[in-house]
C-alpha cells in the first residue's frame, strides 16, 4: 500500500554505485506546521521499520541515513513560514522500496 504525500516532492539522483537521494524542501504557514511535521515522521518511522537497525551513513556499511532541517522564515511582506529541507540517501533496495511506498518515479 503507498502513502500520498500532501507536502514533499522529492527530487531523485544516484551516484555511480547506484546509491540514491531523495531531496525535498517544503515551506508553510504556521497552522500548516504540523501536519508537514506528521508527514515526515510517517516517513521516517517507515524508513525505521522497513529497515530496521540500519540507518548510519553509507560508507560506514548503512542501508540508509537522512538529513532533516528546519528554518524560520521571517520575511516584512508576510506571515512567518517554516521551511524543512530533507535529503534521504539509501542503497539501491531502499532506494527501490522508498520509491514504491510513497509513490515517486
Amino acid at each position: 500500500m503507498t502513502t500520498a504525500l500532501s507536502y514533499l516532492d522529492f527530487d531523485y539522483s544516484e551516484d555511480e554505485l547506484g546509491w540514491g537521494n531523495f531531496d525535498a524542501m517544503a515551506s508553510v504557514l504556521l497552522q500548516q506546521r504540523p501536519a508537514l511535521q506528521a508527514e515526515l515522521a510517517h516517513m521516517l518511522n517507515w524508513a525505521h521499520a522497513t529497515f530496521p537497525h540500519q540507518q548510519a551513513p553509507l560508507d560506514d556499511g548503512g542501508e540508509w541515513d537522512y538529513d532533516l532541517q528546519e528554518h524560520l522564515d521571517i520575511t516584512p511582506h508576510g506571515p512567518p513560514r517554516h521551511t524543512f529541507i530533507l535529503s534521504i540517501s539509501g542503497t539501491p533496495q531502499f532506494c527501490d522500496a522508498f520509491k514504491q511506498q510513497f509513490d515517486l518515479d
